[in-house]
């Protein structure tokens, strides 16, 4: 298998690079990333999960929460 990185977008979602075997929650598995990086939804907001939808951008923040 190829070097796989995962990097954290600012106020983003997680890109992937490099091919993967995603694992839905059925078992079924499927390769990605070949033709280009996966972004994979860090805020929960995408209605397209575990992929990201663009949702993050009304409303994510990955700051601390001020204490």
């Amino acid at each position: 298998m190829p070097d796989v990185t995962i990097t954290a977008r600012k106020n983003g979602p997680l890109m992937v690079q490099g091919t993967i075997t995603f694992i839905d929650r059925d078992g079924n598995e499927k390769e990605l990333g070949a033709d280009g990086p996966v972004v994979l939804c860090r805020c929960g907001g995408s209605s397209n999960k575990p992929f990201c939808d663009g949702t993050h951008r009304t409303e994510f923040s990955d700051e601390p929460a001020s204490a």
